[in-house]
């Protein structure tokens, strides 16, 4: 009797104590679960997408490829499938499926190991939304207690859209839509019955089963659910013939952007103003100034032309070293980026030529040097000294005494002349009159941001700058002397449509509109009659100059239509030469001239800005003085454009 009393108060006891501790673990998980009310003012990672000027998508941008949609935008088919496949009973059950759990542990039991999942569709989301994936009792324990929550807190399609925005399905693949336009190239609204299949076959086992990593393996498991479907009267059996002899097509991948150094180039931006988590994670829109069409004109130039140079390189076995190209066209009178080519090829090397590289413009610095003696008062007509000279050389150094591309001098000629044929000895004689310091002043009002070094030869274009800056101060001439920043991006909005940030676009007069428009006319000489004459054969106004530096490493050409402003520049990254004769003219016009060539091909034919208070006359090169029509040479000087009271008699 006594043993039997004490057997028994152990026992309750013991089941006391065990119920206690239980009831206090079930407590404390309580208060260490996770607020499911946060899940009413989360909002999931989404994509940030980047359209070019014609609304083209140039861009996706995300941590993880995640799309929200509502769930009427998601078809019943894929809806049905999912819940086929996942959990039968999921508008019946509250959050767990008991009998689902139940064989779940025998099987557990007898596997010795998790072998059989139970999840719920609930269940499901309170492991994605709260947990972490690892597999532990405790952890299945919280997941259950969680779908409970979430169970009365919001009705089924709440919680089945949740699912279908959130869960992993492959190929980096987050939510029914992301799954939709990476598998198949569309909106998970237009998807048909085999493709819903498909994306719903997928959470299963989602590396394994993506139909871009196991095509085969694929079908087969999108078949299985297909059958399932049948079976439990979702689909007609003709329905499931039709669906499962569906062959599946797989979309081909786009490696890059068609635009990729523009969209680095972008991404640079927004990340320092809007910061990189909203940026990835705040499904963004942006808006750019990019043209899709000149964009492909531009790549499709760069390529012509490096190819064409690698040809020419092939003769010479020591020019071992990849030539590059790079290319940026600007609105000249918005300021926005239509194309930018940063090299040839960005999967082999994404360093943006166009904007991170610096390198010696040469002769294509010196309309900014002609540009700021107009400004000074002198004209078209005036006359600067092409003869040997020579400068005193720093301290006991050699003077310094610069030279003609040529190895000829002219004698006096017209500043026109000087820059139509490039002479350096007069550009040397200018910058010197006029004062370097001037002349820098001058380069910064035309945006040149670049280090400029406080010598003589800053007239040879023997500071570093870069390809965009230098464009951006040629557009100046043509835009009646007004300089704008040039920039990419037009309008953010957020995920509701609101604008949440447009770049402040720095704009200001560099030059009188009289003076920009004798730049535009003098450079348009250069490719009338100088070392640009090739681009004459495009019939269209069109200006601009060459650079070459020194032992041909680098070669330029930059210039403007009457709305496009092009920088062209060649070369290689290692600062070796191109080649014997790889002069701008040789190696950057060609690329310019094939870009204007496919922008110009449908376009009306547009004319430089020309001021009222202008004249235009024939002068003579060399003198200076002008050739009336009366004169038997008239019809060999040159047409240069004058503001009245400052032409030559």
């Amino acid at each position: 009797m006594n043993k039997r009393f004490y057997i028994t108060g152990f026992f309750l006891l013991f089941t006391s104590v065990a119920c206690g501790s239980m009831a206090g673990i079930f407590l404390f998980m309580i208060r260490d679960l996770p607020q499911i009310r946060s899940l009413e003012t989360s909002s999931p990672s989404a994509i940030t997408r980047i359209y070019a000027a014609d609304n083209k998508l140039i861009a996706e941008l995300y941590r993880e490829k995640r799309d929200p949609v509502p769930l009427e935008k998601i078809p019943k088919y894929l809806q049905k499938a999912v819940i086929t496949a996942e959990d039968r009973q999921f508008y019946t059950h509250s959050g767990i499926d008991i009998k689902g759990i139940a064989r779940a542990i025998i099987a557990d039991i007898l596997a010795r190991k998790f072998v059989q999942g139970a999840s719920t569709i609930t269940q499901q989301l309170s492991k994605t939304l709260f947990l972490s994936p690892q597999k532990t009792i405790m952890r299945k324990i919280k997941e259950a207690l969680l779908a409970i929550q979430l169970e009365r807190r919001y009705t089924k399609d709440e919680i089945l859209e949740r699912y279908l925005n959130q869960i992993y399905l492959g190929s980096g693949a987050y939510g029914v839509e992301s799954a939709a336009r990476i598998f198949f190239a569309k909106s998970v609204a237009d998807l048909d019955l085999a493709e819903c299949a498909m994306i719903a076959a997928m959470p299963k086992a989602p590396s394994a089963y993506s139909p871009l990593v196991n095509p085969e393996l694929a079908v087969i498991r999108r078949n299985i659910v297909l059958k399932q479907m049948m079976i439990t009267g979702v689909i007609t059996n003709e329905q499931y013939k039709n669906a499962t002899n569906k062959p599946f097509n797989a979309v081909q991948k786009r490696n890059t952007s068609p635009a990729p150094y523009f969209v680095d180039y972008i991404k640079k931006i927004l990340e320092n103003k809007i910061g990189p988590t909203r940026l990835y994670t705040g499904g963004l829109i942006v808006y750019t100034t990019l043209s899709s069409d000149l964009q492909i004109a531009s790549d499709q130039a760069i390529m012509l032309g490096i190819n064409s140079l690698k040809k020419r390189r092939k003769n010479d076995p020591t020019l071992k070293t990849e030539p590059q190209g790079a290319l940026i066209a600007i609105d000249i009178r918005t300021g926005g980026i239509l194309a930018m080519s940063g090299g040839t090829d960005y999967r082999k090397s994404s360093f943006n030529r166009s904007t991170a590289a610096r390198r010696q413009p040469g002769s294509a610095f010196k309309p900014i040097l002609f540009a700021h003696a107009i400004e000074q008062g002198f004209n078209q007509a005036s006359l600067i000294l092409d003869a040997p000279v020579s400068f005193p050389g720093a301290s006991k150094a050699k003077p310094w005494q610069p030279e003609n591309f040529s190895r000829t001098f002219q004698g006096e000629i017209t500043l026109r002349k000087a820059l139509t044929h490039s002479k350096n000895i007069p550009a040397v004689r200018l910058i010197d009159q006029l004062g370097i310091s001037g002349v820098v002043d001058f380069a910064r009002n035309l945006g040149i941001q670049s280090r400029l070094s406080p010598y003589l030869s800053l007239s040879l274009g023997t500071s570093e700058t870069n390809l965009t800056e230098l464009t951006a101060a040629y557009a100046v001439f043509a835009n009646q002397g007004i300089y704008i920043h040039p920039h990419g991006i037009i309008d953010v909005l957020d995920s509701g449509g609101q604008s949440i940030w447009q770049p402040a676009i720095e704009k200001r007069i560099a030059m009188s509109r009289e003076n920009a428009a004798i730049m535009a006319n003098m450079l348009e000489g250069v490719v009338l009659e100088g070392t640009g004459k090739k681009a004459k054969s495009l019939h269209r106004q069109l200006a601009g100059k060459t650079g070459t530096t020194n032992k041909y490493k680098d070669a330029l050409f930059v210039g403007f239509s009457p709305a496009i402003a092009v920088g062209v520049w060649v070369g290689c990254d290692n600062f070796s030469t191109l080649g014997a004769k790889e002069t701008g003219a040789r190696a950057a016009l060609p690329i310019w001239m094939e870009f204007f060539k496919n922008t110009l091909s449908d376009k009306e034919f547009e004319y430089f800005d020309v001021p009222d208070n202008m004249v235009k006359m024939r002068i003579n090169p060399n003198t200076g003085k002008q050739i009336h029509e009366d004169q038997a040479d008239n019809s060999e000087g040159l047409m240069a454009l004058f503001t009245k009271g400052n032409q030559p008699k």
